[in-house]
């Protein structure tokens, strides 16, 4: 049987179910009710430095942790149209990747359940250089993170060729190709002094490296040696090459032109003196390679007996800084989530953190994956040794106790913080306030850092051979304490703790096993295979 239903007993009967369905509605897009914490992007807080023809690695993750394997995961340019690889849902996606990054990028997803990835970029070119992004798009969140790719070339070795007379002085030409960006050359004489060039020309080739080419004209007086040094602004390492030259080449003074002129009106007794004179040129060759032979061994010495005495040196501050060896524990109310303390305070390691545990406590660091000292330092001296062990990405230093414990900081001495780090396992650099990369001939195990309140300085020792490394020098404006960052995402094969050394310091700082690297140990005059350094 049908009946009647009139529009108005309609519209009353369906209005209370759609008062219903709203009110739910508004409930669930509460934010508060979604998600008890923000979510957000992490990616890198400093700009990256790679060199030209190795790989990078570009990382991000969630904060707090969460599984990204079915979100849609971008890696980008300056803009999102430009994307340099794709990820979504399993999947990756290379139809809209650019032309420039395709059959160049490796994506690893080991950790994609804890929301951290990593983009593998290789082989890096000149072009590569700029502004880069990861986004996260999920149904309910998106989030992206930026920073800067910075890239540098160094160069083949500088070739001086001789290009003949000019201008009453010899003309030297120096070329060299493969720098980026743009290098600076400079000539200098046996006193130092710069020779201003001739010509300098600086080519851009196809692959965006740059060529170089400058001459200079060596007029009499400027004998001995003429150096030309070619330098990379942003690494700032340069190569240089040093060629000597003579007054007897140079014209003017050469007695080889009163030679040729004295044959045009005397060649028969030129003939007759000929095997007379061959012998005396040879002679006189052969006593001046003698004595080019004994300069150069003298020469040898006498830098041998710098390099000892600077060894000697370095090594004296370095024990002179044990003298003011203090006890330093971990606090682990400062230690960011990530980051597993141990229970004597002596050591921390990076751990998986599980998600929802981001830190709630205002003492704990929320964006950086470091951890402080309980001790304060505001006057006197203070050293301590932290074992490094194989890491290939670590921070150590001292900072301001007040420091800001929520967000990204840059780790220079404007912002508090006084540091040396380790990146990619080869590069050390500290930020004084930019970036300035530290050569190491032997990379360090374990680091001693000599803190001195009243001098203002914070020094920095390689105790494997007992050799300084760095000093920053300022004005501390408050109390101080040490300053630990293992790195979450370190990636190597060595994934070891970092660790301070007990003291006195007189062993190695933490056993290895089947450890075959003499370097490991402190240096010991004893020590036969450490002598000659």
């Amino acid at each position: 049987m049908d009946f009647p239903v009139s529009l108005d007993s309609y519209q009353r009967v369906r209005l209370p179910s759609s008062l219903f369905f709203l009110t739910h509605l508004l409930l669930l897009l509460q934010p508060g009710e979604m998600h008890s914490e923000e979510v957000r992007v992490v990616g890198h807080g400093e700009p990256i430095l790679a060199h030209v023809g190795d790989e990078v690695e570009f990382s991000c993750h969630l904060s707090p942790y969460r599984d990204a394997e079915r979100m849609e995961i971008l890696w980008f340019r300056s803009q999102a149209s430009d994307v340099v690889h794709l990820y979504r849902e399993r999947q990756e996606f290379y139809g809209q990747q650019m032309a420039q990054f395709q059959n160049r990028t490796e994506l690893i997803t080991d950790e994609i359940a804890d929301g951290s990835v990593t983009l593998r970029l290789h082989p890096v070119v000149p072009a590569d250089e700029g502004p880069y992004g990861c986004r996260f798009v999920s149904s309910d969140f998106t989030g992206e993170a930026v920073w800067e790719l910075e890239v540098a070339g160094l160069g083949s070795d500088p070739h001086i060729s001789l290009e003949g007379f000019k201008q009453g002085g010899i003309q030297l030409r120096c070329s060299s190709s493969g720098w980026y960006p743009k290098p600076q050359s400079q000539w200098r004489d046996h006193q130092g002094r710069c020779l201003p060039p001739e010509t300098e020309v600086i080519v851009k080739d196809a692959q965006g490296l740059f060529s170089l080419e400058t001459s200079v004209v060596v007029q009499g007086g400027a004998h001995s040696n003429v150096s030309c040094s070619i330098q990379n602004p942003l690494l700032g390492q340069k190569k240089e090459f040093v060629v000597q030259i003579a007054d007897v080449f140079l014209p003017g003074t050469s007695p080889w032109k009163r030679a040729f002129l004295g044959t045009l009106v005397g060649t028969l007794l030129l003939l007759a003196l000929l095997p007379t004179l061959a012998l005396y040129f040879f002679r006189k060759q052969r006593r001046s390679q003698e004595k080019l032979k004994k300069q150069a061994e003298k020469d040898k010495g006498k830098l041998t007996e710098e390099l000892d005495w600077r060894r000697a040196e370095g090594q004296a501050e370095w024990r002179a800084a044990q003298q003011h060896a203090v006890d330093v524990t971990l606090d682990p109310g400062s230690a960011h989530p990530s980051l597993e303390v141990s229970e004597d305070g002596k050591s921390v390691s990076s751990r998986r953190m599980a998600p929802g545990s981001a830190a709630g406590d205002p003492q704990r660091f929320s964006g950086q994956t470091c951890v402080l000292s309980r001790e304060r330092f505001s006057a006197g001296r203070h050293y301590w040794e932290v074992h490094v062990g194989r890491r290939s990405r670590w921070f150590l230093g001292a900072c301001l106790a007040a420091v800001p414990r929520a967000g990204q900081a840059r780790l220079s001495p404007a912002g508090g913080y006084w540091v040396m780090g380790l990146w990619n396992g080869c590069e050390y650099f500290v930020l004084d306030p930019h970036r300035v990369a530290l050569t190491m001939r032997v990379p360090p195990r374990c680091v001693g850092i000599l803190l001195d309140c009243e001098a203002g300085k914070l020094s920095f020792f390689n105790v494997s051979n007992g050799s300084h490394i760095f000093t920053f020098t300022d004005t501390f404006s408050g109390t101080l304490c040490a300053y630990f960052r293992p790195r979450a995402h370190d990636g190597s094969e060595h994934p070891d703790p970092l660790t301070i050394c007990p003291l006195p310091v007189r062993e190695k700082c933490v056993p290895e096993e089947e450890d075959s690297d003499t370097w490991l140990q402190p240096y010991e005059p004893s020590d036969p295979a450490l002598a000659m350094w």
